[in-house]
């Protein structure tokens, strides 16, 4: 395989300082875990800040860094400024809440994007230096959104893989963030992106469309020259290795304890860090409601609540911490007795052994987050029940809940609901509690961490390297082709490339100078010009038809090669089908102010050149949809072109043209194609061999050469006559 390279925010290592020395340890988290084979099986290398080392000694500083060097790790060093304002900042006061759904708890000015982008062209510029031709390059999570685009800039052919791991909000929160382009253009970068659920990936695919204007078929989006693949990647556990610690004589006798000091009590569970998105105050409430509305279950239920400690630094987390603490007392002080309390808050970190503990112990795992990109927790209570004992209430709106249907859900904000829950799984039959448990434990051990980093490296992996990017000649090399040429032959679009787009296809009529250049081209010795165009024959003939040019219209529908001749029709092309698409786009452009629609003799137009062009670019979006599942298999295409969206009959377009007036063409004429939009793209694959295709704009095109807009279109025509 590939050397894999692994960027994230943190190393998987804690540095701990000690009397007779430093030692670098591995971290035990999944994501750890699962990447730790790949990562070694490479000789790749994983990319992170290390910790806060600014208190080691240059001595312990050399010893760490050697460590890190053996555990393949490659630290990059963050002051303690980046890390307020980096990390503490910009990531968790910004992003963490936006993304949680939370935009009250935004600061109201934006003060640390800046360190957040130079810390993010930090992570890019050490990844650079240590990339080498063929490695794969993997980016996690929200702390760095614009090391993909960086690293693009830096390495344009490297494979570059991004994964999210926190919930990717709808677009209507996200694009309250003031940087927003910027963070989509960052992720972009990458050759796939990776989301937890179905659900995030479509809220991001709204949020290109939203911004950018950039529409995504199925699972990718073509951005910047390239294709960039989308994709739903459940993480998972290492669910063998909590099982196995399930079943290790020193975990079981943990077991028999709590079960003992809970003899007589039905055990509740929940295990969190102490973060304001895990709902560990409405899931308090609905404790309390439970013990207020039902005195049956005084006495008899111990809720265990493991709050981890995070974030301590950020003061949203200081103060959510006493809120937690504040619900605790006046629970116990409400429903506890000289021998018992109903909630045991524990305030601090435990070890996998000791939470696997407390997990084969509990009657009901009560994981109720307002919002989680997946919850592990979750899997993990259920990886640890060999027993298949046991029930997992847990949150609609936690990632988890897409894959564990046989969980009891709840709403976490229907404190009332969930007491209702909560009743519900400690009363539940035996039989249906192993049935549930049963079903989650095949998900949760056949779709582990393992699964999950192979599905998205194999994804990664199999992307094609992205080739060399050739840009297309410009002005100069054209230039040069047609002046070596005996005899030119022009097929010239008209709208994008003689002239520029206006409000209204009326108000684009050719000013004098563009005739002048027209008339002067044609009578140009050995040179014959047709204008082929998307317009009417009507429009054409008043416009042109004193010129010696030819003249094609609606994409090639009509045609009138030579001056004087009668317009003439492609065969066998019907209309009956305007009857039912022009109350389908009429009800388009009702409900879009500044929309129209046009209608020639053998299509229906859509503009939408007055619109906002993201809101036009995405009501397109939906009319071309519709349009496609309504008459998908008539004898219609729907045809998508600048700011207009055209139905056309099938087998129309400007390809067809070449055929017709190649006919007559004399030995040794060069031709030459020259247009702006989709549309020229069935014109230049129609050209012979030796023939030239110049794109007039931005976009992608087959062309070799490129000029920008029309006036480079009017300068390098003008620059054909002279000399």
């Amino acid at each position: 395989m590939s050397r894999l390279l692994l960027v994230s925010n943190r190393l998987p290592v804690t540095v701990k300082a000690e009397k007779d020395g430093v030692s670098v340890v591995r971290s035990a988290g999944g994501l750890a875990t699962g990447l730790r084979g790949p990562h070694e099986r490479s000789g790749g290398l994983w990319i992170g800040w290390p910790g806060d080392v600014s208190r080691l000694t240059p001595p312990q500083r050399a010893s760490v860094e050697a460590q890190l060097a053996e555990l393949r790790c490659v630290p990059l060093y963050l002051s303690a400024s980046e890390v307020s304002r980096f990390y503490e900042g910009y990531s968790n006061r910004t992003l963490w809440p936006l993304c949680h759904y939370l935009i009250d708890r935004i600061p109201q000015q934006d003060r640390d994007w800046d360190v957040y982008r130079k810390v993010n062209e930090r992570f890019a510029d050490l990844v650079a230096r240590h990339y080498q031709p063929g490695d794969t390059i993997w980016v996690h999570d929200y702390q760095l959104m614009l090391v993909p685009a960086f690293l693009r800039a830096r390495l344009p052919q490297a494979r570059i893989g991004f994964f999210f791991h926190i919930p990717f909000p709808s677009s209507e929160i996200f694009r309250t963030l003031p940087h927003r382009a910027d963070l989509v253009r960052g992720l972009l970068g990458a050759d796939l992106i990776g989301f937890h659920t179905l659900t995030y990936v479509r809220h991001f695919s709204s949020t290109l469309m939203r911004l950018l204007g950039l529409e995504t078929v199925v699972d990718r989006v073509a951005y910047d020259g390239r294709e960039v693949r989308l994709g739903a990647f459940p993480m998972g556990i290492d669910a063998q290795a909590f099982e196995n610690l399930a079943r290790e004589p020193a975990v079981l006798e943990e077991v028999r304890t709590h079960r003992e000091k809970s003899s007589e009590l039905r055990l509740v569970l929940g295990v969190d860090r102490l973060d304001y998105t895990k709902g560990i105050p409405r899931r308090l409430l609905a404790v309390q409601r439970l013990l207020e509305r039902e005195p049956t279950w005084r006495g008899r239920l111990r809720f265990v609540q493991v709050a981890v400690p995070s974030r301590t630094a950020v003061a949203d987390y200081a103060a959510y911490r006493d809120k937690v603490d504040e619900l605790v007392g006046r629970i116990n002080g409400l429903y506890g007795s000289v021998h018992n309390v109903p909630v045991h808050y524990l305030y601090r970190s435990f070890n996998e052994r000791q939470l696997t503990a407390l997990y084969r112990a509990a009657d009901v795992m009560f994981v109720t987050p307002i919002r989680d990109g997946m919850n592990l927790v979750a899997k993990e209570f259920c990886a640890a029940r060999p027993d298949e004992d046991g029930v997992l209430v847990l949150s609609e709106f936690a990632g988890a809940a897409d894959e564990m249907g046989d969980a009891v859900m709840v709403n976490p904000y229907d404190v009332e609901g969930m007491a209702d829950a909560l009743e519900a799984a400690l009363e539940m039959p035996e039989e249906e509690r192993r049935t549930r448990m049963r079903i989650l434990r095949a998900r949760v051990k056949e779709y582990d961490v393992h699964w999950w980093v192979r599905t998205f490296l194999n994804e990664l992996q199999s992307t094609p390297t992205p080739p060399p990017r050739v840009e297309p000649a410009g002005a100069e090399a054209a230039l040069t082709q047609l002046r070596e040429a005996s005899r030119l032959l022009l097929l010239i679009d008209y709208d994008g490339t003689l002239v520029s787009f206006a409000p209204k296809p009326e108000l684009a009529s050719p000013d004098a100078e563009l005739l002048d250049l027209l008339q002067r081209l044609a009578t140009r010795r050995d040179t014959r010009v047709h204008i082929v165009s998307g317009r009417p024959r009507e429009t054409l003939e008043a416009w042109f038809g004193g010129l010696p040019v030819g003249l094609h219209a609606e994409h090639g529908l009509w045609s009138r090669p030579e001056p004087g001749q009668p317009w003439t029709s492609q065969e066998g092309v019907t209309t009956d089908w305007k009857t039912l698409v022009r109350p389908v786009l009429e009800a388009f452009a009702a409900r879009v102010p500044g929309a129209f629609v046009e209608e020639k003799s053998g299509s229906l137009a859509w503009h939408f050149r007055q619109v906002d062009p993201v809101f036009g670019a995405r009501q397109a979006r939906e009319l071309r949809l519709h349009l496609g599942e309504v008459f998908a298999h008539g004898p219609l295409e729907v045809l998508p072109g600048d700011k207009v969206v055209e139905v056309r009959a099938r087998g129309v377009n400007k390809g067809r043209v070449v055929e017709l007036v190649t006919r007559d063409m004399a030995p040794g004429t060069r031709m030459v194609a020259i247009g702006d939009d989709r549309t020229d793209e069935d014109l230049f694959a129609a050209l012979p061999e030796g023939s030239l295709a110049i794109h007039a704009g931005g976009k992608d095109s087959r062309a070799r050469y490129r000029v920008n807009g029309p006036p480079e279109v009017r300068n390098l025509l003008s620059s054909l006559l002279v000399g």
